[in-house]
């Protein structure tokens, strides 16, 4: 139970921020000495939670999206269409290489590459990004969809982050962090819900009726922690850059490096 609430807590705190759940996790487990493919199903069904926290926080605007009302941008039916293009190349890279992606790129040797580039990125777009042109979820376009739909595939590498690559290239296309960060919750709902599905539906077989009460403590946690960490992640935004997220990043794969080094992960 302890370790159900450590890891809930790790996947709340890291899904939607731009640090990697996955990089996160992965460490997590393997310093825990929580691994195997029983871990493997948890925390991806603890994923859910963090999931749904990001639902209730942009409920309104899903509920405008699925009203499939007129409108610019991420509302309506013009939002449904920008979504879709968005979740379209992670979705077919995801599924094409989804076997080698597991079996070779889900160790923290590969996390720390990850987390070590992605963090020399944020650097490099806070220095380099256009001035934001785009204020507002409903500026929206197509091209922007098109390019974060094509940031989010760098995502399947354990340890970049799908919100970190999301945001960048928003901010990169012009978009301000908070609008950036806004659609990439936004447009990540539709994949990460289909990928969480997808491998739980692959490890139904593991699960046994006593695994209940773990992988519910597991979800709750990512749920409240989860809700918890976008809310404040949004608000930071609007008065932060991403520089703190990304001399974390650093400093975690310089830690992450040494463990690895002196064989104690």
């Amino acid at each position: 139970m302890l370790i159900a609430i450590i890891l809930g807590l790790v996947e709340g705190l890291t899904e939607f921020v731009p640090i990697s759940s996955t990089g996160h996790l992965i460490v997590a487990g393997h310093l825990l000495g929580f691994t195997g493919n029983r871990a493997d199903t948890f925390e991806i069904f603890i994923q859910l939670g963090a999931i749904l926290a990001v639902a209730v926080v942009l409920r309104e605007r899903i509920f405008n999206i699925l009203r499939l009302g007129p409108g610019e941008g991420a509302q309506g039916r013009s939002g449904l269409f920008l979504i879709i293009v968005t979740s379209i190349p992670a979705s077919i890279v995801g599924v094409l290489l989804n076997g080698p992606i597991k079996h070779h790129l889900f160790s923290p040797t590969t996390v720390a590459i990850g987390w070590g580039l992605g963090g020399a990125a944020l650097l490099a777009i806070e220095h380099f990004r256009p001035r934001p042109t785009v204020h507002g979820m409903d500026e929206i376009r197509l091209p922007h969809a098109i390019g974060i739909g094509l940031s989010q595939c760098l995502s399947l590498w354990p340890g970049v982050s799908r919100s970190a690559s999301t945001i960048g290239a928003g901010m990169m296309m012009g978009i301000d962090r908070r609008t950036a960060a806004e659609y990439s919750f936004l447009a990540g709902l539709p994949v990460i819900t289909a990928a969480t599905l997808f491998d739980l539906l692959k490890s139904r077989d593991m699960l046994t009726s006593s695994d209940i009460p773990l992988f519910a403590v597991g979800f709750v946690v990512a749920f409240i922690s989860g809700w918890l960490a976008v809310r404040f992640f949004l608000h930071l935004l609007s008065t932060w850059t991403m520089r703190p997220f990304a001399w974390y990043r650093i400093a975690a794969t310089i830690v992450l490096v040494l463990l690895i080094v002196t064989g104690n992960i």
